[in-house]
């Protein structure tokens, strides 16, 4: 990760012309951890701007026993320009993974599954959820909706049977060493991915 820029070169006098930009950051540097492209920039600009640029799928993270990391999921929606973030169960996570990407990136709060998935048939959002169990399908192989909402459980008991009832379709990340499952973390960061393949126009 970058460590940042100083202040704009320069001085006041020589500072760029927009509303996006933030004073204070031209004056004092811009240490955050964001793209260049949004160096200097106001935080809610940036959000704005991402407003413009997210894509078709949603992240619903289960919040069943404080999973750390929820974090990391946060950081890696906010990465491939996911619309939205969902957590269901326990409103409280730790942030700290998220590297404060949770302030460029929408994050609400589901009470339970059935308010989720409520909410999920209203707005014609299917669900999809990624979890290694026995009747779910290879993800390499599946066509992800261009909307839909990707579904993860936490990573000591996956998602739950009232949740996984309600999904659309069920997927697993095909694996080929020992272990049985990989990191949730890692695996919400592939299956956006393989969403992004799919769906989204490569950047540069």
């Amino acid at each position: 990760m970058s460590g940042g820029v100083g202040p704009w070169p320069g001085g006041p006098d020589a500072w760029p012309v927009g509303d996006h930009y933030d004073p204070v950051l031209l004056a004092e540097g811009d240490h955050r951890n964001v793209e260049d492209r949004f160096r200097y920039w106001r935080r809610d600009a940036v959000r704005d701007f991402l407003d413009r640029e997210r894509h078709g799928f949603h992240v619903a993270i289960e919040n069943l026993d404080h999973d750390f990391n929820i974090g990391s999921i946060v950081r890696s929606a906010n990465a491939f320009g996911a619309a939205e973030v969902h957590i269901v169960g326990r409103r409280r996570w730790n942030r700290r993974g998220a590297m404060v990407t949770d302030r460029y990136q929408h994050v609400d709060h589901f009470g339970d599954a059935e308010t989720f998935a409520h909410w999920c048939s209203t707005t014609g959002l299917p669900i999809v959820a990624i979890d290694n169990v026995e009747d779910s399908r290879p993800l390499e192989r599946a066509r992800l909706p261009e909307r839909c909402v990707l579904v993860f459980g936490s990573e000591n008991s996956g998602i739950s049977e009232e949740l996984r009832s309600r999904a659309d379709a069920t997927y697993h990340i095909s694996q080929y060493g020992s272990t049985r499952s990989i990191n949730v973390g890692a695996a919400a960061a592939v299956a956006m991915y393989h969403w992004v393949l799919a769906h989204a126009r490569p950047r540069g």
